[in-house]
């Protein structure tokens, strides 16, 4: 029998969006999890990453799938603040949480990696990053994914069972 997939890391965020007083991957144990790191300036972001989260939020919203976006910036930090975050969060009407991936000591400019993206050695944004109910990590991408193979993805996770 193959290994068990390795439990995916904790995630590190300074402030939360549409998710009340935070929201942790230990307190989403038992549900699948669709995590897209995102950056509100990335191309592909904009264009294919976060109306693709959008879509699976609609998709799924009858099941128990968490749709979560991390914004995690790693270039451009003075002009992608928690505050144009919040106004491109209103806009693009994203109503699921988002975290602002956190930077060690709070000091983006002298770690420009923020502390989420180094735990799951993300290459850049957009990143895919599905989780099974079990909290383990089973499918992390990054660039895009086909929607119709995504969602073949997350409803063979959904119907895992716990």
């Amino acid at each position: 029998m193959a290994d068990p997939a390795p439990l995916a890391p904790g995630w590190a965020v300074s402030r939360w969006f549409n998710a009340g007083d935070g929201l942790s991957l230990q307190a989403l144990r038992g549900r699948v999890v669709f995590v897209h790191a995102f950056q509100m300036l990335c191309p592909a972001c904009v264009q294919h990453a976060v109306p693709q989260s959008l879509k699976v939020a609609a998709a799924f919203a009858s099941t128990d799938l968490a749709v979560v976006g991390l914004h995690t910036v790693f270039e451009h930090h003075h002009a992608m603040g928690p505050e144009a975050l919040q106004v491109y969060l209103r806009e693009n009407r994203i109503g699921y949480p988002v975290g602002v991936d956190a930077h060690r000591g709070g000091d983006p400019e002298a770690q420009p990696l923020p502390l989420t993206m180094q735990a799951y050695a993300m290459q850049g944004t957009p990143t895919l990053v599905l989780i099974d109910r079990g909290g383990r990590l089973r499918r992390q991408v990054f660039g895009l994914v086909d929607d119709l193979r995504l969602g073949a993805e997350i409803a063979t996770l959904l119907a895992e069972p716990a």
